[in-house]
């Protein structure tokens, strides 16, 4: 049975990783931090673990891209994309109005992820526009924590499973502001996983760090994948936090890391002088109904 370390029982995360394995048993370790989320691969506690990397609305999760690059040392295994659907969970009974239906000019503070709550922006706007907002570790965490606090006109916004898991009230379903919100995950660990579903592509991701002051040398990195036709389905920069103006660039790659034509440009890539680290080489996995799309 895997074992696999994870964000709190009821995230996103959680729901995630059960749809990639369908069904599969797991053993699943629960932690509250992100950090104590790579640690426990690291160390071997888990065989792997699973991070959210990027969303559609919010774009990259940079604290999380961060530590793959500059705390732990552990590759990525595979790839998948996953819905975040938000609801609005609480007491109900706490914000019932007089025609039975929910008030939600009643909550007093709104609770989630950091980054699911800017998804939402659009219904607290319009429905709890007093509401303080308070970024929490998971949305998970924020539906405990209103369990705990009854009578205070708490609400969190998290996933159905978690409503379920601490018995309280869905008062509003699928609250984001988009459609089409999906957040990107990626299974880490030091051995390769077996998954029983076939992949839709395989990806490699790569770390660029250009030499110093050698004008237009970004340009020669990724000419040595253009003229190869290798389709970059990433390019982003972060910063090396060594001084001011001192970047890596985070590439993906839509292709195998064996194949003739990466291991070339790669090999260019380095005749330039620039440093390049493997961070993984994996398949990928896209959510049924984002396939026609």
């Amino acid at each position: 049975m895997k074992r696999i370390a994870v964000l709190p029982e009821g995230s996103v995360s959680h729901e995630a990783v059960e749809f990639l394995f369908n069904g599969e048993p797991l053993e699943l370790l629960h932690s509250k931090l992100i950090s104590d989320v790579f640690r426990a691969a690291d160390s071997g506690k888990s065989q792997y673990s699973v991070i959210p990397i990027e969303n559609t609305i919010e774009g990259s999760v940079s604290l999380h891209m961060d530590w793959l690059v500059n705390e732990v040392d552990i590759p990525m295994q595979a790839e998948w994309v996953y819905p975040s659907i938000q609801n609005v969970i609480g007491h109900g009974s706490e914000f019932i109005d007089e025609s039975g239906t929910y008030d939600f000019g009643k909550i007093t503070k709104i609770m989630s992820h950091p980054v699911a709550i800017p998804q939402c922006q659009n219904f607290i706007r319009l429905h709890s526009p007093e509401a303080e907002l308070e970024g929490v570790n998971s949305t998970a965490e924020a539906v405990e924590l209103v369990k705990k606090n009854p009578g205070k006109g708490w609400a969190a916004i998290g996933t159905r499973l978690a409503a379920q898991k601490h018995g309280l009230d869905i008062m509003a379903e699928r609250v984001t502001d988009h459609d089409n919100n999906y957040t990107r995950f990626v299974l880490i660990g030091h051995e390769p996983v077996q998954i029983q579903r076939e992949p839709d592509h395989v990806k490699t991701s790569l770390l660029v760090t250009l030499p110093e002051d050698a004008p237009g040398a970004l340009h020669q990195v990724l000419s040595a994948f253009a003229w190869r036709k290798l389709n970059l389905t990433r390019l982003e920069s972060r910063p090396t936090k060594k001084r001011l103006g001192s970047y890596y660039f985070y590439i993906d790659v839509e292709e195998t890391v064996e194949s003739v034509l990466l291991t070339a440009a790669m090999a260019e890539i380095e005749a330039l002088n620039c440093q390049v680290r493997v961070l993984g080489s994996y398949p990928c996995y896209t959510y049924p109904s984002l396939k026609t799309t």
